[in-house]
């Protein structure tokens, strides 16, 4: 919650995130590590005599997370291939041999960047890279120079075995914080891992010990994917310090769908990773895994549509797309218009009538929702994928009036156009191009809508004179995968069109003269929630009056609606009008008492009031019910600390790097208490990931250097910012707030 890491003061200044930590070589619930077998020792042996360690002693996957159950390296051959699977799981081998995880290591998209940090770094490097997308060739020894290791597995990537091998998920780590288990296709009668392949007919006698090998509870649940859907740039990598890559993990915990926060703005039913990308398929081929004629998905149907169209997958290409159109996922607004010098907002967009005349200079707000996405929008490598609004106004005879956010013969994208991506500079300010992360030192801008978040995108355009009415006016969410310079990067100029997917849009017709009321379009939501996803998108632009103006309109239409109480509260909170939250925040304990959400923005007034057993017991509500919820466990320990209760925040901290290990308020407050405590050492460890983790001082000047190079796209470093064709004189409206 941005108000939440706000008020902790540090984290929202951090890239949060762990250190890089050496992982412990043992499996859930051992005390020891298990002895290899002979055989094993002997090729570990072999393989750490020519193994290159330039990161110390850390773990054989150093800068990645890797390790293996009993510790040392395994052989490839250790891992069935995929296609001995198949034998009995056809339906789960088709899918996947057409799924990215089984292309994560051969497509010419990864092999392009992975190959120059392998030619400017060292193979070593690649470690960081290849725990998540090539794991065999990390865990048997491949990844150190002059090795001459058969490198045939790396067709298959991430394969059957290695997901159905994974012992467990460290610590929410990312960089592939996994323990691999020795890989096994069945268990013996005492519940020993047997190695290597086993005939079919062994298998199917005994299925309920080949379950046993395979496949484990966690495998369902969303810290399975955190071993890989989560990521860091290590000091080990870069030479530089820690930086937060991606955290698809986290952005789901904090979501509405984890129901381990009770500080989003809506609510929904429990969703883990798997129940969008692994839902329940009719199977077309035989297959012993599925149940009554289903099968969870080995697709993994998510966002990559180039790597599909890039290898011929037509199945593939065409699921991805209808996944990506098939939910409710966005919602794309018209929400409102200003007309000329009339600060007063025409809004919500449908609901009243209004003048338009011909020559008139016309703003129009668009709120795009994230409404359904258990993460962000977009997600993982912002530099890579592309999605955007293409805003269109068409006259009646078709004549364009106003367009940002077109595709230009090229492929290219209108420079201007507002994109749901971020923009990673390296040292000398430049674009970090060709997914070079371990150049990153800052980045410039980044737009991406935050699960259940919404944004607001504003554009101005003048009416013709001559303009034939009514008016077409579109908002659409398009999305590529992969940006037309990479790919020009990767396959020459010359490469045919990648596909662009429509994920949402919106279409309202005005006339030029007077527009009375109309019914809602069929995608519209609610009048209430339209103006709070206009709320959420002001809050977030740091445009504290209008926002409060917005939540005002929701509890004039609900007055029952706790949550449009908690929004001003919010607001007046994050505009430090702290006395004035409270009136709002205790209309929402009348109508809902003990209400968790309600409760943590008034402990932050409790606490600017200095009411301290007030603030530390409504924390501690909100804590009970929610053990898992980052910004309450914080704040709870900031109100501790500040108490001087320091076993207490002591243990509220601990919990916190339990939930997040990347937490840089959690490192900062256990270094001084620790300390105070006399625990020296801990102290040192505590306070030298603070330092590794926290923000450059310099890095923002590299994000200045690019953005003065880049006038075309400076506005998307502002939260709040126009988009227009018109000269800057003419640009008037947008600087006052509407009435």
């Amino acid at each position: 919650m941005k108000l939440a890491n706000r008020r902790a003061g540090l984290a929202i200044l951090a890239l949060t995130g762990a250190a890089v930590l050496c992982l412990a070589a043992t499996g859930p619930g051992d005390d020891q590590p298990k002895p290899m077998t002979s055989a094993r020792a002997a090729y570990d042996e072999g393989i750490r005599q020519a193994y290159s360690l330039p990161f110390g002693n850390q773990g054989i996957a150093m800068p990645g997370n890797a390790a293996v159950e009993g510790g040392g390296f395994l052989p490839a051959s250790a891992f069935p291939d995929a296609a001995y699977c198949g034998h009995c799981h056809q339906e789960a081998y088709h899918e996947w041999r057409q799924a990215l995880h089984s292309n994560a290591f051969r497509t010419p998209f990864y092999r392009t960047s992975v190959n120059i940090l392998i030619r400017t770094r060292g193979i070593e490097f690649a470690r960081h890279c290849d725990s998540c997308h090539n794991p065999v060739a990390v865990l048997a020894g491949a990844m150190t120079p002059g090795s001459a290791l058969d490198r045939s597995f790396d067709r298959d990537g991430v394969t059957c075995m290695v997901c159905h091998s994974i012992q467990s998920a460290q610590s929410k780590l990312g960089n592939g914080s996994y323990v691999m288990g020795v890989p096994a296709v069945i268990v013996d009668a005492d519940g020993n891992r047997v190695p290597g392949m086993v005939p079919d007919a062994e298998i199917l006698a005994h299925l309920d010990r080949h379950e046993k090998a395979v496949m484990q509870d966690f495998y369902r649940t969303s810290v399975f994917c955190s071993a890989c859907h989560k990521a860091n740039l290590p000091p080990q990598l870069n030479h530089y310090k820690w930086i937060r890559a991606f955290s698809a993990y986290d952005e789901w915990q904090d979501s509405k769908f984890s129901q381990q926060n009770p500080l989003t703005f809506y609510s929904a039913d429990y969703k883990t990773c798997q129940d969008c990308h692994m839902k329940r398929v009719p199977t077309t081929l035989p297959d012993y895994g599925s149940s009554p004629g289903t099968l969870a998905s080995h697709r993994w149907l998510a966002g990559n549509t180039a790597v599909p169209f890039y290898y011929n997958f037509t199945e593939q290409l065409d699921q991805t797309i209808a996944f990506l159109q098939s939910g409710d996922y966005l919602n794309v607004d018209l929400f409102g218009l200003k007309v000329d010098d009339d600060d007063t907002m025409i809004a919500p967009l449908g609901s009243m009538p209004f003048h338009l005349n011909p020559g008139a200079t016309v703003e129009a707000y668009v709120v795009i929702q994230n409404k359904a996405i258990g993460h962000s929008l977009l997600p993982e490598v912002r530099d890579l994928y592309q999605a955007w609004i293409q805003f269109t106004v068409t006259d009646a005879s078709g004549a364009k009036i106003y367009e940002s956010g077109f595709l230009k013969p090229d492929g290219m994208l209108d420079e201007r156009a507002h994109k749901f991506d971020n923009r990673p500079v390296d040292v000398n300010g430049d674009f970090v191009d060709n997914h070079k992360v371990w150049t990153i030192h800052s980045v410039a801008y980044d737009n991406t809508i935050q699960a259940g978040r919404s944004t607001l995108v504003r554009y101005q355009f003048r009416i013709p004179a001559d303009a034939k009415g009514p008016l077409r006016i579109t908002a659409r969410v398009n999305y590529r995968h992969l940006r037309q310079s990479y790919l020009n990067n990767v396959l020459g100029p010359d490469h045919p069109a990648y596909p662009v997917v429509e994920l949402a849009a919106a279409t309202r017709t005005v006339n030029l003269g007077d527009n009375s009321a109309t019914p809602p379009l069929p995608a519209d939501n609610p009048e209430w929630m339209r103006w709070n996803n206009e709320g959420i998108g002001l809050l977030d632009e740091l445009q504290y009056a209008d926002a409060l103006h917005a939540f005002e309109q929701v509890v004039k239409l609900m007055p029952d609606y706790k949550d449009g109480y908690v929004n001003i509260g919010i607001t007046y909170l994050a505009w430090e009008k702290y006395s004035e939250a409270r009136e709002p925040l205790e209309k929402a304990l009348a109508l809902r008492p003990d209400d968790p959400r309600a409760l943590y923005y008034m402990a932050l007034v409790e606490r600017r009031e200095r009411h301290s057993q007030a603030e530390v017991a409504d924390l501690e509500k909100v804590v009970a019910r929610y053990p898992d919820c980052r910004d309450a466990r914080r704040e709870l320990g900031i109100s501790y600390y500040q108490q001087h209760r320091s076993a207490e925040a002591v243990q509220q901290f601990q919990a916190l790097q339990a939930i997040d290990p990347d937490d840089l308020a959690a490192h900062y407050n256990l270094a001084i208490l620790y300390r105070r405590m006399g625990m020296k050492k801990k102290s040192a460890e505590e306070a030298a990931l603070y330092v590794i983790k926290r923000v450059d001082p310099s890095a923002p000047t590299y994000s200045l250097d690019y953005l003065r190079k880049h006038p075309e796209i400076r506005i998307e470093s502002s939260p709040w910012h126009l988009h227009t064709d018109l000269p800057q004189t003419t640009v008037t409206a947008a600087a006052q707030p509407y009435k």
